[in-house]
């Protein structure tokens, strides 16, 4: 066979995506907030976007129950469909990270049990937002009458700063005196001021430190008491007796200090306001029907309705006499069109996911957190014919207000376990379980793993001991042997 350089045609097919249709699809994994920012910009850099005019048809559904959902068609064109069913090189799921770390030194508050969670009905977001004074505001406000020295004072308001929300102290003295350059006295002296400040507490550097000053502003750190607060580990492991032996103290003496103790505040800077916290707005809105259906619609009133103006682009037009102006104005044009066209797309889309959820979860709408289904994306894809990927992009940052709360759209989506129904149960619908079985048992007879697991089975949740085990440590549930000492802490007053 002769080697030498040769012509051939060749015919395929391949997806392109262009920045428009790249563009598209990010936009289905915007927030609110997001989406507004960037309608501000496109408002800015393109003079024939208006803001105004109707909204964009149609923005709701009805879900009827148990009966399948009616879903709104998107259109045919093929580039509709591509944003529709978000395929393209970038088709990664969108998920949030919700996790958050504790801080180590902070035990709670030990007058109450070991509880992360909320009742056997899971909590919605709230709608809030915060315009009360700082915990830095405050504080600093203080500081001018707290000392005449300017030096000691400015080191306090750097110390002040330095504060977490909590009002602790993160660094210690060494690092702040070599960030500043000046002796440790100075720094020992503008540490004094901010722990005189109010509220009590702040400036401390551990518990057992934030504790004492709260003792002493009381007048109550006698050695007694100081040996208490310098043994809180012991307190929070149960070790009762042995704390009373090196208080030195009898029982009557002891449960006074413990319930002095129980008065004093671990956090003393979360009285105050930190950063104001974002109003959480819901993208779509479910509200229930006289017949039992659902009315599932988007929130029109977290976007603004853009509209081209025409007026404008045919004034623009009869003065443009060049070729680069008039093709400027047509490039102008189009984008306002296809940003019209994608934010309808996006609504139509998280419409036909929101009702799908609904539709799939109708259980939880109706009688809570106990009738929540297992749930994956692949379902909910596979039932309004668009991409997995798609739908995750769809339900990351975006909320659904229902009577029962506001909600991530995530938070539809759990795994499952064994149940005697043989349709699986939520993983949060056992979570509940378990904290319901535990909220109502007798101190004097503390629930084990054991019978926890015989418990939810009279329930219909089969269950292995572990993973029982793995659901209420994940709700911050104690063991039963933490149980009973935190419930005879709670008993002696």
């Amino acid at each position: 066979m002769a080697l030498g350089p040769r012509l051939d045609l060749r015919q395929s097919q391949s997806l392109v995506m262009t920045p428009q249709l790249q563009q598209a699809i990010k936009l289905l994994a915007l927030s609110n907030l997001e989406i507004e920012a960037f309608i501000g910009e496109s408002l800015e850099a393109n003079p024939l976007l208006d803001v105004g005019g109707e909204p964009p048809s149609p923005v709701a559904e009805t879900v009827e129950l148990p009966e399948d959902a009616r879903r709104t068609t998107l259109e045919d064109s093929p580039v509709d469909r591509l944003i529709g069913e978000g395929r393209g090189d970038d088709d990664r799921p969108l998920d949030i990270d919700t996790a958050a770390l504790d801080r180590d030194r902070d035990t709670g508050d030990w007058s109450n049990e070991l509880r992360l969670g909320g009742g056997a009905e899971l909590p919605g977001i709230d709608e809030r937002g915060s315009g009360a004074l700082s915990l830095i505001e405050h504080l600093e406000g203080q500081v001018g009458s707290a000392t005449d020295d300017r030096h000691v004072a400015g080191i306090a308001r750097y110390l002040i700063g330095l504060l977490d929300e909590a009002g602790y102290l993160p660094v210690t003295l060494a690092e702040v005196t070599g960030d500043l350059g000046i002796s440790f006295a100075e720094a020992e002296a503008a540490l004094g001021v901010v722990q005189s400040l109010d509220p009590t507490g702040v400036g401390a550097r551990t518990l057992s430190e934030c504790i004492a000053l709260q003792a002493r502003e009381a007048d109550r750190h006698d050695p007694m008491m100081a040996r208490l607060i310098d043994n809180l580990d012991l307190l929070a492991r149960g070790e009762l007796a042995r704390l009373k032996r090196m208080c030195g103290v009898d029982d009557e003496d002891f449960a006074d200090m413990l319930s002095e103790l129980r008065g004093y505040d671990p956090k003393p800077g979360l009285r105050f306001g930190g950063e104001p916290s974002a109003a959480v707005t819901p993208d779509i809105l479910v509200t229930p029907r006289a017949d039992g259906g659902w009315d599932v619609a988007v929130n029109q009133d977290s976007l603004p309705r853009l509209i081209v103006n025409r007026s404008y682009y045919v004034e623009l037009r009869s003065d443009c006499s060049d070729r680069n102006s008039r093709a400027w104005l047509s490039e102008k044009l189009a984008d306002a069109n296809w940003l019209i066209k994608a934010l309808d797309q996006r609504q139509k889309t998280i419409l036909k996911v929101a009702s799908e959820l609904v539709k799939q979860q109708a259980g939880f709408f109706r009688h809570g957190i106990s009738q929540l289904k297992p749930l994956t994306l692949r379902t909910v894809a596979e039932a309004i014919g668009m991409h997995e990927s798609t739908v995750s992009r769809v339900t990351s940052n975006k909320y659904l207000n229902c009577p029962r709360g506001t909600y991530e759209m995530k938070f539809f989506f759990t795994s499952g376990v064994a149940a005697a129904s043989g349709e699986g149960a939520s993983a949060e619908a056992v979570k509940a379980a378990i904290r319901q079985l535990i909220d109502a048992e007798d101190p004097k007879a503390i629930l084990s793993d054991d019978t926890l697991v015989d418990l939810l089975k009279g329930k219909g949740f089969e269950l292995a001991r572990r993973t029982v085990a793995k659901y209420r440590e994940a709700i911050g549930l104690g063991s039963s042997v933490q149980r009973r000492r935190q419930k005879a802490i709670a008993a002696v007053r």
